[in-house]
Parts: structure tokens; sequence; C-alpha cells
């Protein structure tokens, strides 16, 4: 067989292009996958890396070392509204209507990737369309998965509620079915993404991961010696084990598919551990604090990771709220996001860089609008300031047990403070405004 001139210098320049490229770049489209996983229900406290000392947690320690920690990630107190934020780029105080609410108008960052191409995947927990249980004001007044920007999906309480562990109730793209009592929910969940990985390895993908793990109740996993323990505080670290297990299998399957360093993987929590729970963190007792302002109920573990994008074994000490997932999300992935947003891309610190860090982050809370009054701060990494009034030292006051005089913080300080709660609505704008 003979080959011509203009053969042989094909050849050798697909050659060329093979090495700088790699296999997987003749057949896919190079842009940057995201995978956000969002635990449910831990806080800061329980992983080994942020010197929690209760709980095994090997694969978020191997993403600390080969990626980057964040020091400073805040969310809200629970779940709907850290959701609502995180998903919408918006803060509560703009869009939130009500418990298990996405509002039916308000645009995701589902939305936002589907808009750019991508194929995108939800598996895990959904609680914001307003399942049957809900009372009838509330009942299906949220958003479902395929409205949401979501081409695929697998979830826990959309329309019903059930079991979302053993024996669990999961929608599956658009189909509701029950499972046996053998069946384990986060399994599920987990496998149903592993699937979409490898069906969408050759295309752009996003990935949200909301995790049924490790909110209550506290219940045996499959990898429990005693599948009938009760001991609450055994099985809740058996559950954080196996959280971490799952992520393992995401971040395995990037490797194994030879798409990680196209990849980039976002780990957090949705808020503070359950108040039941204790746990040990330097040689001291955490309570548990979901559902209160404090650190303990919203400061987060936070953890990104990308192969050669991302610098391995980094701190990150600037401060982020959840409104800033979205534009960095956008940032990441080179999309031009048209979307309102309250938020500010750290995706340059992801990369090593300066960026264009918050001075401070501002948090509302209503949970629950139909009863109490909201609660409303901006803080910095010291300085804390209700829209009371009340001031808190963090840095000897944790747990904001004793509010202190403005006399005893520098002016420019609170004026800072106060300058950024201000420039928020006083009351959320779309309190029980369902539509």
């Amino acid at each position: 067989m003979q080959f011509g001139i203009s053969n042989v210098v094909k050849i050798i320049f697909f050659v060329l292009w093979i090495s700088i490229h790699g296999i997987s770049g003749v057949y896919c489209d190079q842009k940057t996958n995201v995978i956000f996983i969002m635990a449910d229900d831990i806080g800061y406290e329980c992983y080994q890396s942020y010197g929690g000392q209760s709980y095994k947690t090997p694969v978020l320690n191997r993403l600390a070392s080969k990626g980057m920690r964040f020091n400073h990630a805040y969310s809200n107190p629970i779940c709907t509204p850290t959701r609502v934020k995180a998903m919408t780029g918006l803060r509560n105080v703009r869009n939130y209507a009500g418990f298990g609410i996405l509002r039916r108008s308000e645009k995701t960052f589902g939305h936002m990737m589907q808009g750019a191409g991508y194929k995108t995947i939800v598996a895990g927990k959904w609680q914001l369309f307003g399942a049957e249980h809900y009372k009838e004001k509330f009942k299906a007044k949220g958003t479902l998965p395929e409205k949401a920007g979501f081409d695929r999906h697998c979830l826990w309480q959309v329309e019903k509620l059930g079991n979302r562990f053993w024996g669990p109730t999961i929608r599956i793209d658009g189909q509701t079915k029950n499972f046996g009592k053998e069946t384990y929910g986060p399994d599920v969940y987990c496998q149903f993404l592993l699937d979409r990985m490898e069906e969408y390895k050759d295309k752009p993908f996003f990935i949200y991961y909301p995790m049924a793990l490790v909110h209550s109740p506290f219940v045996p996993t499959p990898d429990s010696s005693d599948r009938n323990s009760k001991d609450k505080q055994r099985n809740f670290a058996v559950m954080v084990y196996y959280m971490d297990k799952l992520i393992g299998k995401i971040v395995s399957k990037t490797e194994e598919l030879g798409i990680a360093e196209r990849t980039l993987i976002l780990v957090t929590g949705d808020n503070g551990t359950h108040t039941t729970i204790k746990s040990l963190m330097e040689n001291t007792i955490v309570q548990g604090g979901k559902g209160k302002t404090t650190d303990a109920g919203t400061r987060v573990g936070f953890f990104a990771y990308q192969p050669g994008n991302v610098p391995p074994g980094t701190v990150m000490d600037d401060l982020i709220e959840f409104s800033d997932i979205l534009p960095t999300i956008a940032d990441a992935t080179g999309i031009k996001n048209t979307m309102p947003t309250d938020g500010r891309s750290f995706y340059p610190q992801l990369k090593g860089l300066e960026g264009n860090p918050r001075d401070s982050i501002y948090i509302y809370y209503w949970p629950r609008p139909e009863k109490g009054e909201p609660k409303a701060f901006v803080r910095n990494k010291r300085w804390k300031l209700y829209q009371t009034g009340e001031i808190y030292d963090l840095s000897n006051d944790i747990m904001e047990k004793n509010s202190i005089s403005s006399q005893e913080v520098s002016d420019p300080i609170i004026q800072s403070l106060a300058k950024s709660l201000n420039q928020m609505p006083a009351r959320g704008q779309s309190i029980l405004n369902f539509d």
C-alpha cells in the first residue's frame, strides 16, 4: 500500500492533534462539565479536614488534599431557603415564597445550563413542588423538576412523600415508583447519576445532586453492622460515612470515564447538623445547629475539585454565600449569564487567582412565613449585625450568647455592615406569593 505525500501530512497532523488534545477531544465537546453536590443537614464540624473527630470522611479528605477547601462558606439555616438561593442565584428576600416551594416563575441554574446546550440531570431530594401531604395553600404550588430546567431526574418527594431511605418512593423521569423494603434510596439516586454520566460522557453535562443523606430519620445504611440499630448518634456516623462513599463513586466515575480534568465538582451541605446530634471537633463538643442563624446552623463545609484547574491542597479563606454558586458555574463553563443575581463568582479563586472577594455576606431567613417573624443579618469573618440591631463578635462569641454595643466596634466596620444590610429590602418580596 502506498501513501501520497498529502495523506502522510494529514496523518502527521492528526497524530500531533491527538497528542495535544487527547483521544476524547476527537469525539466530544470539550466544554467543562459541572457536578454540584449538596448533602442534607451536615455542618462543617462533621468533616475531618475541618477538624472533626467523630466521623470518617476519607473521600472528602482526598478532595481537600487534591483540590480546595473553603473556610468561610455560609448557607441558610434549613433546606428550602438554601436550595432556592443556590438554584436561582437570588437571596431569599427577593424570591422565597414558603417552605418546600420553588416559585414557578423562577429561572434556575438548570435553565441556564440547558439553554447553553448542556444535558441537565438532578437526583436525590426535591421537596420544591408542594407534595400531597402539604396544606392546601402550599400543595402543588411549586415547580416540577422538568419545569426547573432538568432533562432527567430521579427524585424523592416531588408530588408524593414516601420514604427517602429504605423502601423509597422515587419519581424517575416523570414516573413515580415504590421500591421494595430492601432497596436503599441513596443507592438509587447515585446509580441514576452514574448511568447518566456514562450516557452523556461525550456531551457536556450539568449534574445537581441534592443528596438525601444525612437527614433524619437516623437509620442504618447498607454498610451498618446492625440493620436494626436505633442508636441515632451511631446511625448518623454511619450515614456520614455512606454519604462520603457515594460522593466517592461520583468522583471515581469522572476518573474512570477520563473526564475528570474537564469536570468541576463542588461539594457542600445545605445547612447545619440536626440539633440532636453532638460531634467532636478539635476536642470541643459541637451541638448541631440546624434551624439556627448561628455558625452551627449556617457554616458548612465546601470543597472544589478539578485536576489541572483547581490547585491541590489549597484553602480558600474568602467569604461565600449560596447566591454565588450560579454565577460561579456560569464562569466555570464560559456561559454568559443573563439572569439577575445577587451572587458574585468565586471562579477566579478556584483557579488560584485573587478574584473579587466579598467584604460581607447577607442572609434573610423566614422559612415558614405563615408564622413567626423573619431574621436578617449581614456578617464578615468576625462581626455579625442583625436587622434588629444586635451585634456579635464571632471571634469571641461563636454561639452568639452576648450582644455587644456599637461603641465596642469600630465605626467604619458597623457602617459598612449596616450599609450592606440597608441595601436589601426590609421584608421578603415574594412571601406566600405563589405564581
